[in-house]
């Protein structure tokens, strides 16, 4: 989604119409659970934070600042709702990612294969599995880079640190890939 895209959604939002918010949802449910799981290690609470988010979202329409870059402005509101739900809720068990999918809850609903959250998970286990054996920050801005298509330059702002960590992180994660038979498609 270019910036100009971003913005038009942004504006629906503002009015009121929902299509704006399908729109971003879509385009970018995927990286905003990444990026949340990431810092949180839980698919759980992960899914929990991440349709917070859209709801903040529509919430904070009007906070966003065109020409800013909606990526970076993003990919920020979903890392600091992740802290601080760790701030939050700190003290209880933190669960790792497994890998059986919850089919439904006992209402009946809840996160199943036909959940949008659900489906991106499971279309992102392949990248999850090269993935596992980088570093949690190396990780990260893989996630970043491969499913949110961000820049160096707007990693570095969202996680706020230089852009030359950015690259020196990015490179070893690709050579580390690369020795383990991952190919050069980075």
């Amino acid at each position: 989604m270019t910036d100009i895209q971003f913005e038009t959604a942004m504006q629906k939002i503002r009015s009121g119409d929902k299509q704006g918010l399908q729109e971003i949802y879509e385009e970018y449910i995927g990286l905003i659970f990444a990026i949340v799981k990431d810092v949180l290690k839980s698919r759980e609470n992960a899914e929990d934070v991440t349709s917070d988010f859209f709801i903040k979202l529509w919430d904070r329409a009007d906070t966003f600042q065109s020409g800013r870059g909606h990526k970076t402005w993003i990919t920020t509101i979903a890392r600091n709702m992740a802290i601080d739900y760790l701030r939050k809720y700190g003290k209880e068990e933190v669960r790792e990612f497994t890998e059986e999918p919850e089919t439904e809850n006992a209402s009946g609903g809840g996160v199943g294969m036909d959940s949008p959250v659900e489906r991106e998970v499971l279309a992102d286990m392949t990248i999850n599995e090269v993935l596992s054996g980088l570093k949690e920050n190396e990780k990260q801005i893989m996630n970043m880079k491969i499913l949110g298509e961000m820049t160096f330059q707007e990693i570095a702002e969202t996680l706020r640190i230089s852009i030359g960590t950015v690259t020196w992180r990015y490179q070893n994660a690709v050579k580390k890939l690369r020795r383990c038979g991952y190919g050069t498609g980075f």
